[in-house]
């Protein structure tokens, strides 16, 4: 019930309610329609002609320039109206005015003004963004509330200190991975440009130590070798590059450098076949484990080498990385007509899977839907011969959630293949 009649000042609020609500209903469309539009189909728009694609190819190309104005308008327009709909409200019914102002800010504005424009945006992305790109672009060219949107994102930098929060908003890893990912179920972009952008992400993390080729894997031969053993050893694995072993004063195995099989090839067809390989030997790059892929991968482009020696911490080689596993490690497996083609996981028709050792804890718990620890090993078998804590016998296993992994095969003290089985419950 009206508690008294509304005045002239009551019906010029009420009018600049409606028009705020009519410009709350075209930023949320906006703001839903812009953050929805990738680049290459904002340029898609443009070079088609049509209306406001050359403001929307703009606006996207430059988020950081639109999202901060365009936030702030939302919230003065939603600040503005909830007060002048407490005071309309109060001046209408009274005590019971706030509680009225309230069920039409939640009722009214919630729906007309934020679930009803943004599902349509949702709906109709193109139609929204090219729609909304000219005015959106007036707002951020309007210079005050740039310079409004910019002082109170430095206030926020003094408040929360830290580099480059000039541009803000800002979301986290997991985060942008989950939008990654819903925006792969709804058919935006594709599934294998959802992989990418994972393996990009993950690769800022990745060490060396996780993507190289172990030391009983490394394909070498010794100081000393013939030229003719050394490019038979390369024919056979299909290798263009070899390491040189030695041992040192201390009998311990070391690296004396790297052969090419090009070298090699070169000094066969001169009949010089009979010598040794040390006269070919060319200096090789010794990297620790924990150094970063991606800076690695940036020294092997600037210094031009594909193959570098992994040492551990007490200069100790280790193991071998090359480009193609950096490679490998943001695009997937590499697959040339020199690799066996045996899959890492071969699945049983008894539903029991076999399993290569060599597989990344963080592969292996992705593709089995488990979560074995990867703090302290990088491998599957890793994991099995630590757990055991002794040198395993074939058949010796462990549980882990409600699987049972078992010692297949062994090469001397290592574990190369495992078996994995569902535990039954009479196991």
């Amino acid at each position: 019930m009206i508690a008294s009649a509304p005045t002239t000042i009551d019906w010029w609020m009420l009018f600049a309610i409606g028009v705020l609500l009519l410009v709350l209903i075209v930023l949320s469309i906006a703001e839903m329609g812009l953050s929805r539009v990738s680049k290459p189909k904002a340029q898609a728009l443009a070079d088609s002609g049509a209306r406001g694609g050359a403001a929307l190819l703009a606006l996207v190309t430059q988020p950081e320039r639109w999202v901060n104005p365009l936030l702030l308008s939302v919230n003065v327009c939603q600040t503005i109206q909830a007060t002048l709909t407490g005071v309309v409200a109060g001046r209408l019914f009274g005590a019971v005015g706030v509680a009225v102002g309230v069920v039409l800010n939640v009722v009214v504005f919630f729906v007309f003004a934020e679930a009803v424009p943004k599902t349509y945006a949702v709906l109709h992305s193109d139609r929204a963004a090219l729609s909304t790109s000219r005015l959106v672009s007036l707002l951020v060219a309007f210079w005050p509330l740039r310079m409004v949107s910019r002082a109170l994102i430095g206030l926020t930098n003094i408040v929360v200190k830290g580099k480059g929060l000039e541009k803000g908003p800002f979301i986290g890893e997991q985060e942008f991975l989950g939008i990654v990912e819903a925006a792969a179920e709804e058919e935006i972009i594709e599934h294998e440009e959802r992989e990418l952008i994972e393996s990009i992400i993950e690769f800022g993390d990745t060490v060396v130590r996780e993507i190289m080729r172990p030391k009983p894997d490394i394909i070498s031969v010794d100081a000393g070798s013939s030229i003719d053993d050394a490019l038979d050893e390369a024919f056979e694995h299909g290798v263009s590059r070899l390491p040189v072993m030695r041992e040192d004063d201390e009998g311990n195995e070391d690296v004396l450098g790297i052969i090419y099989a090009k070298d090699l090839m070169r000094r066969i067809r001169a009949g010089e076949g009979g010598l040794t390989v040390d006269s070919l030997v060319r200096p090789a790059i010794v990297i620790p484990e924990n150094k970063p892929v991606a800076k690695l991968m940036r020294e092997m482009q600037r210094e031009h080498f594909h193959m570098a020696i992994v040492a551990d911490e007490y200069g100790s080689i280790v193991g071998l990385v090359t480009l193609e596993d950096c490679l490998e490690e943001l695009v997937g497996e590499i697959v040339d007509e020199h690799d066996d083609e045996v899959p890492v996981v071969r699945q049983l028709p008894n539903g029991e899977s076999l399993v290569d050792a060599g597989m990344a804890i963080s592969e292996f718990n992705d593709h089995f839907r488990l979560k074995l620890e990867d703090d302290e090993f990088d491998t599957v078998g890793g994991y099995l011969f630590g757990t055991l804590e002794h040198v395993p016998v074939v058949g010796e296993s462990i549980q882990v959630d409600g699987w049972r992994i078992v010692v297949e095969a062994l090469e001397g003290r290592r574990i190369t293949e495992v078996r994995l089985k569902p535990v039954l419950d009479d196991d």
